[in-house]
Parts: C-alpha cells; structure tokens; sequence
C-alpha cells in the first residue's frame, strides 16, 4: 500500500513537473524572441548639410566617429528629409507620411521666446500613430532625447502622448534657439539648468564689444551634453530589453554656441570676423570655429553612444542610423559656402532644391549591414517607419513610407522602388518637388503664382540643378501636375493650404 501512494505521488510529480514544463516553454519562447528583436537607436541633427561630415566630402569640419559609422555601416548619397524645415520633417518621420498627407507641414510657431511666453508649435493630433507607439506594441522601450518641435507638455503634442515612455529635451524649437537655457523638460517636468538669463538674439556694438559681452552669450550647463547623460542613462535602464531611442540633438543649428575646449580646436585655423548679432541669434567672436565646433561636438557625441552601446555588449543587436532633419541654414554667421555645406548641391533650409532636402544618412548593425558600402537608392524619412516596423518584425501599409530593410541587408532584388517622391512646403512663397526616377521638378512662389511654370532637372546628369529642362519635356511635367492634384490632401489649417484656390479663397 505504501509502495503504491509513493509510486503515484513519483508519478504525480512527474507529470506535473511536465505540465509545468511545458507550460513554461511558451513563456521562454517569447521572452527569448522578445531578446531577438534588435534595438534602434536614431539619430538626427538639425540643419546639418549634405556636404558637413567627412564621409560626404567635408575637409575643414573633423568628424572622426561618424566618418567610422560609415566605414562599419552603409551611407546613403540619395537620401530625403521630409520637409526643407524642422517641425514638418520630424512630423513625416515619426508618422511615416510625406508633406502632403502629414498632419504638420511648416513651423506654425506659438507663444514667445521668453520662458512666460513657452507655447511651442502645431502640436501634433491626438492619437497619431508614431514610429514610437508602432514600436512600443511591439515591445520596446522608447524614449526620445533632444529636440521634439510638435507640442509643449499641456498640449495633445506631449511626447508621452505619442508613444514615448520617457522625454528630455526641448519641447519648443524657439527654446532650442539657446544651448543654454535655463530649462529642459524631463517627462512633462521643468529641469532647471546652471544658466543665466539672457537673450539668444541680443546684439553687441561692433564699436565698443568687449570678449565679455560675447562671454555673455555663454553658460555652464550646455544642453547637448546634458541629452548625452540622458541617452546613457535610459541605455543602461534598459539593456535588458528591447529598446528604442529617438535621439534628435539640436546641433548645429542657431544660436552658434559651443563649449570653449571645441571652439579652440578650430581657432587660428580659419580667417574669420565676428559676428555681432546683426542678422539674429547670438553674437560669436569666432563664428567659423563655433560652427565647426558645434558639428564636433556633435560628433563626439554619437561616438559616446556608440562606446556605450558596444560596452553593454549590445553592438550586434543594435542598428544605429543618423540623418538631418533638413539642409544647412543660410545666415547669422553661418558661412555655407566656405565650408561647401551643401556639396554644392542648390539651395539651402527653406527650399525644395536638393540643398533644402538631401540629407546624409548612414546606417550602422554589424553582421546584417555590410560595412564601408554606398548606396544610392533613393528614400525618404517618411520610409524610416516601415523599415522599423520590418525590423521589429510586423510590416504595416498605413505609410507612405517603403521598408528599407532588403537595401540596408543586402537583398537589393527585393528593394521596392518609390514611383515618386512628393514634397509640398507652404512657406517661403509656397513650394512643391515632385521626383519620378532621376527626373526632379521645382515649382516655386506658388502662393502668388499658382500658375507659374515648373523647373526641371536631371538628376542623373546635373545633381545641382543648374539646367532647366522643362520646356523640352512636357510629359514629364505633365506626369508631375497629376501627382500633385492626387497626394495634396488639405491641411487641417489655411495658413498651409497654398495649392487649392478654391479652399484658399474661402
């Protein structure tokens, strides 16, 4: 009898232990593809050129660690931010729709520059889908560090509204005018930094500046720095798990201003004068150094993110990317054509030329990217959402956007090709692109001139756009009217609708 309880108690456990087994197995399953699924890191500057880092040909800005991502990784000549202007290009990224389906389509500023006057821009509509939330669904972690532009915390536009688990940054693009301000915000709450008050566009009398009244425009806390320490510690949180980090520096746009030990390195090396604030943002004794120290600075940052990430032993499971969200700007001491910011492409910030909109972008994930290739596909960032929603292992069709995944993986046959690439930009006089194949059209001060004509280049024969060729190819103009009539749908607001006159009129 004994013999018998203790056989069926064995026998009880065994099955049981197998039943618990089994039911284990599932939960093992997910956690191990949970593991698998790669993280990504996406970094982007603001109003860095096509032609300002050394793999895309720059000689006089040094940017060691990014010219090693491209070395390790793929750089992309063909590249398109979404918009020739921040606010709209980091909309079209995070929504995966071009310039005429996405919900913000220029700067609609709001508010002051002073921090009472704090109201930000067009926040971005409650319950858009992000690049965020498409990837919090799928079990990441998500945080964005740097600089949102779509909304002020109080707003719909919160960036804990659109998918993200953490923020720090800049929520205002006008706050972002100074690298150092007296706030951050950190998840809807005020991050008070070590710095004075002062006016990022105050001027100085060229008569009578002293080194302190440029000193002024300095302050000890430089809000670059602190996004870095940010990214790091939401790295080391979550290097057990998936994660997703939206890291938007605000470098190199105005205000120039940088961290004394960068501008020495470049002091001395080039002939420059002053700038006195005459045409907005802060005075800089050494306007030509500071910028290359701010695209420096910049650098050196991506490379701490990438010590880092190979320190946690997370290198081959993370793709890094790095773009801009537009061309290089075009004033207050920023000297475009001494360093060939552009690559001489035409056009700067604010056109639809390849100046405004061709933007670097370099690709790092070792063993699935082969390292030091070139690519010339053409892509936009309204395609960075379907790649991610590939990477993470679901495809969605709500998107403008085409994976890149089959490019950056070496599975060029299975590349879908754009059939066009569409930008429309309601400021600067209204302005529209359309690109089919290696053809680019322009057609610009729209807002006055609906019926003006359409320039046309050829892109595979002139990257400059130095030759109209409209008048030779009706066709293809042709071919470019009718994808303006069908992927311009209305804007929310009138100020940015500029191609239907009918609903402007009203």
């Amino acid at each position: 009898m004994g013999k018998a309880k203790s056989y069926n108690l064995n026998k009880w456990v065994r099955v049981s232990g197998n039943i618990l087994l089994f039911s284990i197995i599932p939960f093992i399953s997910i956690a191990q593809q949970v593991k698998s699924k790669p993280n990504i890191i996406y970094i982007y500057a603001d109003d860095l050129g096509y032609g300002e880092l050394g793999s895309y040909g720059q000689t006089k800005i040094k940017t060691p660690h990014l010219d090693q991502m491209a070395k390790e990784g793929m750089r992309f000549t063909q590249h398109y931010s979404g918009a020739p202007v921040c606010a709209p290009s980091r909309s079209i990224l995070m929504t995966g729709k071009h310039s005429g389906h996405s919900y913000i389509r220029g700067n609609y500023e709001l508010g002051g520059f002073a921090d009472s006057l704090e109201g930000g821009q067009m926040p971005l509509h409650e319950g858009a889908y992000t690049v965020a939330r498409m990837l919090k669904e799928r079990g990441y972690s998500t945080a964005l560090v740097g600089k949102w532009g779509m909304g002020v915390t109080g707003t719909t536009g919160s960036p804990l509204n659109h998918g993200f688990d953490y923020y720090y940054g800049y929520l205002d693009q006008k706050q972002a005018h100074n690298f150092y301000p007296t706030h951050l915000w950190e998840n809807d709450n005020w991050d008070a930094l070590n710095n004075h008050v002062f006016s990022v566009h105050g001027k100085i009398d060229p008569k009578t500046a002293t080194d302190s009244d440029f000193e002024k425009f300095r302050g000890k806390d430089y809000a670059p720095a602190k996004m870095t320490q940010k990214a790091l510690g939401f790295l080391e949180k979550n290097k057990e798990k998936p994660f997703f980090l939206y890291l938007a520096f605000p470098l190199p746009h105005l205000a120039l201003q940088a961290p004394e030990e960068y501008v020495k390195k470049y002091v001395g090396q080039f002939d420059e004068k002053p700038y006195f604030g005459e045409n907005g943002y802060a005075p800089n004794k050494y306007p030509l150094s500071t910028y290359a120290a701010m695209i420096t600075f910049l650098d050196d940052q991506v490379g701490i993110i990438m010590e880092r990430i190979k320190k946690l032993g997370l290198d081959e499971n993370t793709i890094i990317m790095f773009s801009s969200d537009n061309g290089a700007t075009f004033s207050a001491g920023v000297d475009t054509k001494f360093f060939n910011s552009v690559s001489g492409l035409r056009g700067l910030k604010m056109d639809l030329y390849e100046g405004g909109i061709r933007v670097p972008f370099i690709a790092r994930w070792p063993n699935k990217i082969k390292a030091n290739t070139v690519n010339d596909h053409v892509s936009g960032q309204f395609d960075i959402m379907a790649t991610l929603a590939e990477i993470s292992g679901k495809k969605i069709s709500n998107t403008d956007g085409i994976s890149l995944l089959p490019e950056l993986t070496g599975r060029k046959q299975e590349q879908q090709k754009h059939g066009f690439l569409y930008f429309e930009y309601p400021e600067n006089g209204g302005q529209l692109a359309v690109r089919i194949g290696n053809w680019k059209g322009v057609k610009t001060n729209v807002r006055k001139e609906p019926n003006a004509n359409w320039e046309l280049f050829d892109l595979s024969k002139d990257r400059n756009e130095k030759t109209d060729i409209a008048s030779d190819n009706p066709e293809i103009i042709a071919q470019m009217k009718a994808i303006v009539k069908r992927e311009h749908i209305h804007p929310h607001i009138l100020d940015w609708e500029f191609i239907d006159s009918k609903i402007m009129k009203k």
